[in-house]
């Protein structure tokens, strides 16, 4: 499955290679006549993550909030000119534009939550892919290093948002995100995203999203995911 943008200048465009295509947020080929949007399946079972996430938390968070988003982005967009672009491409557009917000949001929170689960996996390779390891250390030194650096940024992000690892240019780097916000409108790679929106650990870990937070980077990251994200 792959996915790509054209006509969008910058560093990067969408990360062509990512497991969350636009075939995979759509439904039928009747669905995405209509430009409807559909909740793609999660990679594992609900209870996959546990003791880490527990089925509960994927549950509400996963069937309840991400299908929330999808279903409001169709409510915004279906019957209008932008009923037929992928969510990269809605996010694209609607970035920056202040009459477009609450479509940004849901589309972007929608394309952020399907990246997130393929971010963790129940079976966590022991090494990291070579590939990555090689930017890894051109960039942080070492895998603890960017670890720390890592959670830092997740841990340190005022209310909700996200943490990311992106490819800017030839290099690896940490950010976070607000809200719904995300790397692509600002032509970055996303190679890896952690949730800290409160309803992505708040049922297992109530305040305490440090250890949310350090408990995934130590036990649930799918390193060869953000590898084929590299491009």
């Amino acid at each position: 499955m792959t996915s790509t943008l054209s006509g969008h200048g910058g560093r990067h465009s969408a990360p062509h290679n990512l497991l969350i295509s636009s075939q995979a947020n759509r439904g039928s080929a009747d669905d995405h006549a209509a430009g409807v949007h559909v909740l793609p399946p999660l990679p594992y079972s609900l209870n996959a993550l546990e003791p880490i996430i527990s089925a509960k938390t994927l549950s509400f968070h996963y069937e309840k909030h991400h299908k929330g988003y999808v279903d409001k982005l169709n409510s915004l967009t279906v019957g209008t000119p932008l009923a037929d672009l992928t969510l990269e491409a809605l996010i694209l557009h609607t970035a920056g534009k202040p009459e477009h917000l609450e479509i940004f949001n849901n589309a972007a929170q929608a394309w952020n939550h399907t990246f997130y689960w393929h971010c963790l996996s129940p079976q966590v390779a022991a090494d990291v892919p070579a590939t990555l390891h090689r930017k890894i250390k051109e960039s942080f030194g070492d895998v603890g290093s960017l670890k720390k650096e890592f959670a830092q940024a997740a841990i340190e992000q005022f209310g909700s948002g996200w943490a990311w690892l992106v490819l800017d240019d030839s290099r690896l780097r940490v950010m976070k995100t607000a809200n719904g916000d995300d790397p692509l409108p600002k032509h970055l790679r996303p190679l890896l995203t952690l949730d800290v929106w409160e309803h992505a650990y708040y049922l297992d870990y109530q305040n305490r999203r440090s250890d949310y937070v350090h408990a995934v980077l130590d036990k649930l990251i799918n390193w060869e995911f953000a590898a084929s994200n590299l491009g």
